[in-house]
């Protein structure tokens, strides 16, 4: 009886398992035939909804460890000197060079200039220069090829130290600048470095051994037997100039030049300057007072400087009053003489070395925008002797400039000077004279 009920058992569980894998067998095959269709749609389809882009590798970029420069200025300008020839120059000057990025703070630069002439009816102003004529009004800019800068850089401890020949110039270039408007740039051998450790001062101190003029290389000829090349001054010479922006609406400045040239000692002088700058009133202001210690030429006297500017500006227009004052024998050497007492260049050797029976310059100027995005100044000088006793005579200057783009700009000027015949220098008066120019200016 029990084997029965086993057996019984046994076929009854049989069943129950047969019954429900046929269940599970029936529903996983419906299953399988409901998901192939959608499987077989899915297979149908990209993998992925666009296709792979490519792998781009980025173009490896050129080094910019060298930024090349470059500047080409074209000039016609006409000079007319009373008791000389008229002259005429058409000069191309192109300044080309590298420069480097820095490198642990360390940099360097160099530069060349190449001035040729296409009308070459003037006197370049040097001998040994081409053309040099002396029966022909000067034109300072000689036929030249030469290094004009190559110095090397560091920059770190909120200091620039530059070694080599380079560009210097401080402040408006009174005393020392660059001469930047020949084509031949004046440039310094030396050693120099400018200091910004303190909020607003700027500190800066060049040692110079030699002075490159304007006239160039090929201008060595002697024009005294203690002077044996004109176109550069050997120098021992220290330059100190200070700026200080921390107190608000002021600028001020004091420098100390101690010039020393072994050629031409009567060009020895030390002179000592302060200068300031503000707003008030509704007018830009600046005074400038310097004192100079062997001033004249070969003399051992003393001799003062001032410089004062106001200036309105009303829109876009600009009005400027304006005395500058040198006693007599001021001299400065360095400076970017062009930059003062008129465009003729009628007093430019008697400043640079003091052979002037004083120079007192008041002037006024206007400038305006005008058609065509130009702008216009007009500047009036009145020329007058150490107290005004004796008037040199007056100039009337203007400057026309256009600026295209980043890179071009064009420009006239003009500079007329009329004589009253009074003694500038010995018994030399300051001659009638007209200078006009035209020039086209590219950089790159």
């Amino acid at each position: 009886m029990r084997n029965t009920n086993a057996i019984h058992r046994h076929l009854f569980c049989r069943d129950r398992l047969g019954s429900v894998l046929a269940r599970f067998a029936s529903t996983t095959m419906k299953s399988i035939t409901s998901t192939i269709p959608l499987v077989l749609v899915v297979l149908s389809q990209p993998l992925m909804a666009n296709p792979p882009s490519p792998i781009v590798v980025p173009e490896k970029k050129a080094s910019t460890w060298l930024k090349p420069m470059l500047d080409v200025r074209t000039r016609y300008e006409m000079g007319d000197f009373d008791k000389l020839d008229t002259s005429n120059a058409l000069t191309t000057r192109a300044r080309a060079g590298m420069q480097t990025t820095a490198f642990h703070g360390f940099s360097a630069l160099v530069d060349g200039e190449f001035t040729r002439a296409a009308i070459d009816d003037y006197s370049g102003g040097a001998k040994e220069a081409e053309p040099f004529d002396t029966t022909k009004t000067v034109i300072g800019d000689p036929e030249t090829t030469e290094l004009n800068q190559a110095f090397l850089q560091y920059q770190g401890w909120d200091t620039t130290f530059k070694a080599g020949r380079q560009r210097i110039k401080y402040d408006n270039d009174a005393f020392v600048g660059n001469v930047i408007w020949r084509q031949n740039e004046q440039t310094y051998d030396a050693l120099s470095f400018v200091n910004q450790s303190v909020p607003g001062l700027t500190m800066s101190y060049a040692y110079v051994n030699q002075v490159n003029r304007i006239f160039g290389s090929d201008a060595d000829a002697a024009i005294t037997p203690s002077y044996t090349n004109v176109d550069h001054y050997e120098a021992d010479t220290h330059l100190l100039n200070a700026s200080y922006t921390g107190i608000k609406n002021w600028t001020l400045g004091s420098y100390i030049y101690l010039m020393d040239f072994d050629e031409i000692p009567s060009y020895d002088n030390q002179t000592f300057g302060v200068s300031a700058k503000t707003n008030a009133f509704g007018l830009a202001l600046s005074a400038e007072l310097a004192y100079q210690d062997e001033a004249g030429t070969g003399s051992d006297k003393d001799a003062m400087y001032f410089h004062g500017i106001a200036t309105k500006t009303v829109g876009a227009q600009s009005f400027t009053l304006g005395l500058e004052h040198l006693d007599a024998g001021m001299k400065t050497p360095l400076a970017t003489l062009h930059a003062f007492n008129g465009f003729a260049d009628v007093f430019i050797n008697q400043r640079a070395n003091g052979s002037h029976n004083g120079i007192t310059n008041p002037y006024f100027s206007h400038a305006m925008p005008i058609f065509w995005g130009m702008k216009w100044i007009n500047t009036f000088h009145i020329m007058g002797d150490n107290e005004i006793s004796a008037g040199y005579g007056w100039e009337y200057d203007f400057v026309l400039t256009k600026k295209f783009n980043d890179h071009l700009l064009a420009l006239a000027k003009l500079g007329v000077f009329n004589s009253n015949g009074d003694v500038l220098n010995g018994k030399s008066e300051a001659p009638d004279a007209t200078r006009f120019s035209i020039e086209l200016d590219y950089t790159f």
